[in-house]
């Protein structure tokens, strides 16, 4: 009875390590970046508009990655961007965010190190990431404050268009913008396979915490 119940649990342990963190968040849509496309905040020359620093103390730009056998979360220590809030209305600003890639971690050091490296964000070569705001629309369907952000993303030498949900709060303090959504990392030209017996999975979990205060 007991290596019967420790089979069944050690399977349990298993089937957790392997599945997989991307599987029930919405994947994010990656088309080529399109020169035409435009904030819809530019269309509008007569919009009072604000901008606001991200507080990197209450800001986080993180992810969880996976392989067979496990999941990793991560993220970057160093960013910064901008939320640009015209007329008290999300959908017509705009939200930038800069990353330093070298700034990458992860729940496991040796990895922290190897993600730096040509196998992946070759930070020697591409040190930055870079996200702008292209469109953001209200996502009526969902109730208030959520929205559908599509932007450019500029990640290992490669700028895509990406389209993703998120909620976007505008309040008399400050500007949040939250997003949780999942990406191929082949899109950008990141393909390293991993071991043949621990393959790393093509979809990575992004989560954006953005947070800008206001001036008062």
């Amino acid at each position: 009875m007991k290596t019967l119940a420790f089979s069944v649990l050690s399977l349990a342990l298993f089937m957790s390590a392997c599945e997989d963190p991307a599987a029930n968040k919405p994947k994010a849509n990656v088309t080529n970046t399109s020169n035409t496309a435009t904030n819809t905040s530019t269309n509008n020359t007569a919009a009072k508009t604000e901008t606001l620093p991200v507080a990197p103390d209450t800001s986080k730009v993180e992810f969880t990655a996976s392989k067979v056998t496990a999941s990793h979360p991560g993220g970057f220590k160093q960013f910064s961007g901008t939320i640009t809030l015209a007329d008290e209305k999300p959908e017509k600003s705009k939200v930038t965010v800069d990353i330093d890639l070298a700034s990458v971690f992860t729940n496991e050091d040796k990895l922290s190190e190897h993600l730096k490296t040509a196998d992946f964000f070759d930070v020697a070569k591409f040190p930055k990431a870079n996200f702008t705001s292209t469109s953001i629309v209200p996502d009526t369907a969902k109730g208030a404050d959520n929205y559908t952000v599509t932007g450019d993303l500029d990640l290992h030498g490669q700028k895509k268009s990406i389209t993703f949900p998120a909620t976007i709060k505008v309040t008399p303090d400050d500007v949040s913008v939250n997003a949780e959504f999942s990406i191929n990392r082949k899109d950008f030209g990141i393909v390293y396979p991993g071991m043949a017996n621990d393959l790393i999975r093509d979809d990575v979990v992004m989560k954006l915490t953005l947070k800008s205060p206001r001036k008062k």
